[in-house]
């Protein structure tokens, strides 16, 4: 029993820190890679031969 609720609690620590970094809204990690991902288009379509 003990070691299904660690299994429960280490589960939503997990879904947690999830959320607060990566899926934080303007400031998380998906949004970050986005901005730049979104940068770098603009830059290597903006080079001239």
């Amino acid at each position: 029993m003990r070691n299904i609720l660690v299994t429960v609690m280490m589960l939503i620590v997990v879904a947690f820190l999830f959320t607060s970094i990566v899926n934080d809204g303007s400031t998380g990690l998906r949004r970050n890679i986005s901005t730049h991902g979104t940068q770098a288009n603009s830059d290597i379509t903006s080079l001239r031969p």
